[in-house]
């Protein structure tokens, strides 16, 4: 699904009082449209949850997804995924 549309959707679905959370892959998108969290993966259009077949690394950026969402907000957040760390 589109990044821009993501983001748009997801700002309807926070102000009904409903925490929400993507993953994105392209940061500069993401900065533009201004989503009320997203969780910034290094990876290639894609592959929003790394390798296929990598259960460890997806099970890491889920986790961070769902760490995302006991933050408040406004302002929105934005965070970077480190797959080394």
């Amino acid at each position: 699904m589109c990044h821009q549309s993501v983001g748009l959707i997801q700002s309807i679905i926070e102000k009904a009082g409903i925490p929400t959370v993507s993953v994105s892959v392209l940061r500069e998108v993401t900065e533009r449209v201004d989503p009320p969290r997203a969780l910034f993966v290094d990876f290639p259009l894609g592959y929003p949850l790394g390798a296929p077949q990598d259960a460890a690394l997806q099970t890491r950026i889920i986790l961070a997804m769902l760490a995302l969402l006991r933050e408040p907000v406004p302002p929105s957040i934005l965070w970077q995924f480190l797959a080394g760390g």
